[in-house]
């Protein structure tokens, strides 16, 4: 009788156990999807792309992690914390991001960008593979704060160079530049 006894216990600590991470993943796939949705919209053009053509779900990729590279640099810029850059800034890009935020905090003046997407136009694509220069047509609102007044705001189309290169399980935006003039 003992050992019904103790299996009815063990399954129960197992459908227990079980009824918790299922309701953990139903959490965790809920902050995915709030995080998906507040996501810039992104269109990637490779149609014209050389030296070699995109495969789609590397282009997939691509505007999946660009469009969280901006997500992450829009609350890391009206945070003014730089842990919010995450992962999909490496190199120059992260570097003067980092510098960016630094001057920010020490003057007392923050950003706050409105995304309203993203037209990246890919524009070379290495041989082998392991770099891609793209041409973006954002239209973002900057916002620009002292403290909590409000100096000036800006919607307007911004034109961006950018390198992305690929790492084990992501594409990282390796540099972004802002061009100048309107484009």
């Amino acid at each position: 009788m003992k050992s019904i006894t103790d299996t009815t216990l063990a399954l129960n600590k197992i459908a227990s156990r079980l009824a918790k991470a299922a309701s953990l993943g139903v959490v965790m796939a809920a902050c995915a999807l709030g995080i998906a949705q507040s996501l810039p919209p992104v269109q990637l053009d490779a149609n014209e792309l050389a030296p070699r053509p995109i495969e789609e779900f590397t282009g997939t990729t691509i505007a999946r992690h660009y469009a969280l590279a901006w997500h992450d640099l829009a609350g890391a810029l009206e945070s003014g914390r730089t842990d919010g850059l995450g992962d999909e800034f490496v190199g120059f890009a992260k570097n003067r991001l980092v510098q960016r935020i630094g001057d920010q905090n020490k003057t007392g003046v923050h950003v706050r960008i409105a995304d309203h997407g993203h037209h990246l136009k890919a524009v070379f694509y290495s041989m082998d593979g392991t770099a891609m220069q793209l041409l973006d047509h954002a239209q973002i609102e900057i916002q620009i704060f002292d403290g909590d007044k409000l100096l000036d705001t800006q919607n307007e189309l911004h034109e961006y160079l950018v390198l992305m290169t690929p790492g084990a399980d992501r594409w990282y935006v390796r540099d972004l530049e802002e061009l100048p003039g309107k484009p």
